[in-house]
């Protein structure tokens, strides 16, 4: 009579432990063998090299031994080839074009996961994305020329894209308008929110006038400011949102506050612009007036070193998750993600931070 109630018992103990070893606990990040600072000492350290990510066991925990005896070892996902990086609340989206698609980390859970969507959604080559306050994903392909949206569930919902000489290599969304850089036809394409029509495009300036775009790349917006990376004239285009024309960043070079492959742009709080450049294999800041103030990475040979880099990402968020690899003597102020095309480090993360006042 008493059978049936062991059986049952013993598979609900089967279940309850099938579904504890499941709970992972959220795995440390890799965290380098010897503190990386830049600038280096004597000067003011600005910037440390936190952390890198580039497989699925650099943010998911481990599963525990009887789930590995009842299910196995499952092989890591690894990011293959990523460009562009947003972040948005707890999660980073980072465009593989290795993978026709993105990974998706979830810094709260501590998930990597891969979003390759099928059908209409299908990607090609996703270069740059966007992450709107609604939590719409807009994902510039430059093989399919469209710009490709999904909602916050990341199920499909639109592309767009005009017909002919259009090929999108960044968007960004402000003000209710869509903003795309458009590599073919030196310029911003400016869509609705809405209805994803055109509203229009700037500049509105010929080869022989000053601003004029000759590759735009990447773009960031900023206290309604539009820079633009432009690839094929080594600089950083400014203008005012209607198009008008405000000054420029840089110039082909290979000295300080020089480019020679400028690609992903971003801007802090303080209007403080970072450039990458793929070919120095490094990021160079700026202030407003166009200044250099330091430069951080460089080529490859460790722990926040880069390899081809192509985007980079400032965030105010999630900054308790990394806090833990922060030296004591700073204060982490905000994230500053970098991916790499190459190498065994294709998210650096780094954060900007500040010296702790000395205690009497």
């Amino acid at each position: 009579m008493n059978r049936p109630i062991r059986i049952a018992s013993f598979g609900i103990f089967l279940i309850a432990c099938m579904l504890s070893a499941c709970n992972r606990q959220v795995a440390k990040a890799p965290r380098p063998e010897t503190l990386v600072i830049f600038p280096p000492p004597p000067d003011t350290t600005r910037i440390q090299f936190l952390t890198h990510f580039s497989l699925s066991s650099d943010l998911e925990g481990k599963t525990g031994g009887f789930h590995r005896f009842l299910f196995g070892e499952e092989a890591p996902l690894n990011m293959i080839k990523p460009y562009g990086v947003t972040a948005h609340k707890e999660k980073v989206y980072i465009c593989d074009t290795g993978l026709g698609g993105l990974v998706v980390l979830d810094l709260a859970l501590g998930d990597f996961e891969y979003f390759i969507p099928g059908g209409k959604g299908q990607l090609k080559l996703p270069i740059n994305c966007y992450v709107d306050e609604r939590g719409y994903l807009f994902v510039a392909d430059a093989n399919r020329q469209q710009i490709v949206v999904f909602n916050s569930e990341l199920e499909y919902l639109y592309a767009f894209g005009e017909a002919e000489g259009f090929k999108p290599t960044d968007v960004a969304v402000h003000q209710g308008k869509i903003w795309v850089a458009n590599v073919l036809d030196h310029s911003v394409y400016v869509y609705g929110t809405d209805d994803y029509e055109l509203i229009g495009r700037i500049p509105d300036l010929s080869s022989e006038d000053f601003g004029f775009i000759r590759q735009a790349t990447n773009i960031s917006i900023h206290n309604n400011t539009l820079y633009v990376s432009d690839f094929g004239d080594f600089s950083v285009k400014i203008f005012s949102l209607d198009g008008t024309y405000l000054g420029m960043i840089g110039g082909y070079g290979n000295g300080p506050g020089r480019f020679t492959r400028p690609k992903g742009i971003a801007l802090d709080r303080e209007e403080k612009l970072y450039v990458v450049d793929a070919a120095f294999e490094n990021v160079q800041i700026f202030n407003t007036g166009g200044d250099l103030l330091m430069h951080f990475g460089g080529a490859y040979k460790g722990a926040g070193a880069m390899w081809l880099p192509a985007a980079v990402e400032i965030s105010y968020e999630n900054l308790t998750f990394f806090e833990p690899y922060v030296d004591d003597s700073f204060v982490l102020k905000y994230l500053i993600y970098v991916t790499n095309q190459y190498g065994p480090a294709k998210l650096n993360v780094y954060g900007f931070v500040e010296e702790k006042p000395i205690s009497p």
